[in-house]
């Protein structure tokens, strides 16, 4: 057993509790102000020592350089979705100006949606249309996986193109390439038929990582609720 009761205390004691005393007693660098200047800490970014006010302030410089680049990104990501809104604004009302001729409407709202969005491909196919829209293309029969899928969907799906039926419906992309990721969007009418779904609308990339399942499906969401209004018009009365 140690004959120095002090000595046995001071090496009970751990650098947390060093920690949790001077958090808990702020006054002691007012009262030990020489101790505070004598302190010497490593560089962050070298060999040499510096003191604590010093290594204090390349700390905040750094929290201040962390939040300007936080800030940054903030108003790229805002300028980023000011202009998918525009986009889609400019979208939504080509989709309206062509639902006074709908049997034209489909290329349309295919065609805008290419061009406002740099999709690669797209392609939509809808089921249940009015007799004089039965020989279009988009009213191309569909099987019944495909509708089964469709009604399936509570959101739209995101991924790898796996063999899907609908894939077919887009071709090559004008790059040659085929569609390996794709986001296949069913089309409804909320109040209407319970709700089941009387299309799909399919996007498709040659690229890979364009559509994944780690991606957010709000846009493709209102895109899909703004398809569906306009694409409404062509099915049985």
């Amino acid at each position: 057993m140690s004959s120095n009761p002090a000595a046995d205390a001071v090496q009970g004691i751990t650098e947390t509790d060093i920690a949790n005393y001077l958090a808990a007693t702020p006054g002691f660098f007012e009262r030990h102000a020489a101790l505070l200047a004598s302190v010497q800490l490593q560089h962050p970014h070298g060999a040499r020592a510096v003191s604590l006010q010093e290594r204090q302030a390349e700390m905040l410089r750094d929290k201040i350089k962390g939040l300007e680049l936080r800030i940054v990104d903030m108003i790229r990501n805002g300028q980023d979705n000011v202009a998918i809104a525009d986009r889609l604004h400019r979208w939504t009302l080509a989709v309206m100006r062509a639902a006074g001729t709908p049997a034209e409407l489909p290329e349309v709202l295919l065609s805008e949606l290419r061009h406002q969005f740099m999709i690669p491909q797209a392609s939509l196919r809808l089921w249940g249309v009015a007799p004089e829209h039965e020989t279009a293309e988009f009213a191309a029969s569909v099987s019944p996986d495909v509708r089964s899928f469709a009604s399936s969907l509570s959101q739209p799906y995101c991924g790898v193109n796996s063999g899907f039926e609908a894939a077919r419906w887009l071709g090559l992309s004008e790059s040659g390439g085929t569609a390996t990721s794709l986001a296949l969007i069913p089309l409804s009418q909320p109040n209407a038929n319970d709700g089941k779904p009387f299309g799909l609308l399919v996007l498709g990339s040659p690229d890979p990582t364009r559509y994944t399942a780690e991606m957010g499906t709000d846009f493709l969401n209102r895109v899909g609720e703004i398809a569906s209004a306009g694409l409404a018009g062509l099915l049985k009365g």
